[in-house]
């Protein structure tokens, strides 16, 4: 079993699902005592979260190059980023490293082209949704069409996402709000729904909608289960 390096604590609340899920799902596969193979390097996310909103991105790459190395001098054999939004210096840590990253964004198309889906809705932080390092990817690599939520609900989004999941706090006043928005993302041709912030699986889930949702901290963790057990 490869050793899975992680680096987590944006938020922690997201971060211990995948380290739940990953450890479930080893013991799915291999029975027994078997649990997964883990270093996780977990930030202050008050100075990660800091440096975002200042748009300090430059700085925030020299931060996760650093934490990248530093797993991989630790021994772990392929690494994750335990967060979409961080996403955005994937391919520069990918550079500085010699091991593998299992990137977010590859591994949540690849299941997208699986339900045979060819528009999809994007929700995550305002970085997430604006920038074009998730959508660019998803249109440009994978040939997948991906509509955002107008201005006003992307801030809707984004607040819930930094002033309450993060914090571990979960309002079903919230729920409906992201919900409407992702009526209005199907009223528009969005034929699933990338919930594209690992905090947004903490408050929505598959049963809340009819068509299907793609939960990128359950898919992730997967795909780094197969990767280290292969």
């Amino acid at each position: 079993m490869k050793v899975i390096g992680l680096i987590g604590g944006m938020s922690w609340e997201s971060t211990l699902e995948y380290y739940k899920i990953i450890n479930e799902l080893v013991k799915e596969r291999l029975g027994g005592l078997h649990s997964a193979k883990i270093l996780l390097y977990s930030v202050d996310f008050e100075e990660i979260s800091e440096l975002q909103h200042k748009g300090k991105w430059e700085r925030l790459t020299e931060v996760m190059i650093d934490i990248a190395k530093r797993l991989e001098k630790a021994g772990a054999e392929f690494l994750l980023i335990c967060t979409n939004t961080m996403h955005k210096m994937a391919d520069d840590i990918q550079e500085r490293i010699s091991i593998p990253l299992l990137n977010i964004v590859d591994v949540t198309a690849q299941r997208i082209k699986e339900l045979g889906l060819r528009k999809v809705g994007l929700l995550g932080t305002k970085f997430t949704m604006e920038d074009d390092f998730y959508k660019g990817r998803l249109a440009r690599k994978h040939g997948i069409n991906v509509l955002i939520p107008d201005k006003k609900e992307r801030q809707v989004v984004h607040d819930i996402i930094y002033k309450e999941l993060c914090l571990g706090i979960i309002k079903q006043s919230s729920r409906e709000k992201i919900m409407k928005i992702i009526d209005n993302l199907v009223k528009k041709g969005a034929e699933g729904i990338i919930l594209g912030c690992t905090e947004l699986p903490l408050i929505i889930r598959q049963e809340d909608c009819e068509i299907p949702l793609l939960d990128t901290t359950r898919i992730h963790a997967e795909a780094a289960v197969e990767y280290a057990i292969q």
